[in-house]
């Protein structure tokens, strides 16, 4: 692969970031198949995918000069939010600084469903935050408040096919992978069209943990069951894995928002954006069972 300067090209219209993961590389595919030259912006050019008209600059949230060039020319930024860390919103923060200082256009970052200062669910919070620090930079902007990813619910399983969780009888709007990577590539070929735009984006009802473990068991042939714990059992049964206290409490935060009415919403924001419907969980899981 040629070095990260030679693909990297200058005034690319449109920047995808986290192109080497799940999401931003469905973006970057969709962009590619519809003929889009854009700038791959990525921590390790060797892992960034192969894509007709994509150059590729390699730069971390945290690098500010290496962002400034990247970003410079840009009038369309995919703003993936960073990898869940404790230093986050200093990622966050310095994205956008970079991105107003290049001039960048306009920016479609990926939120989360219910983002407020008073969330349940703790990283929701720091997706608020980090609105209002775009919201304040000048730059444009449409921000994506994705739900739960249907894509992730096996992961939720133990090993003994059950899901613990104190999300007593609460549900969740779990929504597809590639139906945000829809969204966000509708929002970034009409930037002007979703300017100042949140968007909420659900899958087309909301399940219960009980409902979603049916769900399970009906995709993969396995028994699947849903234990509701309590926040102390929930706690207990996560701190043997090390994770720090921050980790723990949005773990188990997760949990508890589903259990205030927190994720339950349901919007049509997926298909009047992308034109289909959302997709229902089953399918989800027939495809990743495929």
């Amino acid at each position: 692969m040629a070095d990260a300067e030679g693909r990297r090209g200058a005034g690319t219209a449109t920047v995808v970031t986290g192109a080497t993961g799940r999401l931003g590389g469905r973006v970057a595919a969709r962009l590619a198949e519809a003929g889009l030259a854009q700038t791959l912006l990525v921590r390790d050019p060797a892992r960034a995918p192969r894509l007709a008209g994509a150059a590729v600059a390699a730069a971390g949230y945290g690098d500010r000069r290496e962002l400034v060039r990247a970003l410079t020319g840009a009038d369309r930024v995919l703003m993936v939010s960073a990898s869940e860390s404790e230093d986050r919103l200093d990622q966050h923060r310095s994205f956008v600084d970079a991105a107003a200082e290049a001039g960048a256009g306009h920016i479609v970052y990926t939120s989360f469903l219910g983002a407020a200062p008073d969330a349940t669910f703790t990283l929701a919070r720091d997706h608020w935050v980090t609105e209002r620090y775009i919201r304040d930079s000048g730059l444009s902007y449409t921000f994506l408040r994705d739900g739960l990813y249907a894509d992730f619910l096996p992961g939720l399983v133990g090993e003994d096919g059950v899901i613990r969780g104190p999300a007593g009888e609460g549900a969740a709007s779990v929504v597809a992978q590639d139906d945000i990577a829809d969204a966000a590539v509708a929002a970034l070929l009409d930037a002007p069209a979703h300017d100042g735009a949140v968007y909420d984006l659900t899958g087309p009802r909301a399940l219960t943990l009980a409902e979603i473990a049916a769900e399970l068991t009906e995709a993969t042939g396995r028994p699947v069951t849903y234990h509701p714990e309590t926040v102390a059992e929930a706690y207990r049964s996560r701190e043997a894995s090390g994770a720090p206290r921050w980790q723990l409490d949005a773990w188990v935060s997760t949990y508890t928002a589903m259990a205030a009415g927190e994720l339950a919403a349901v919007s049509d924001a997926v298909p009047r954006l992308t034109g289909h419907p959302a997709t229902p969980l089953a399918q989800v899981l027939r495809r990743t069972a495929g």
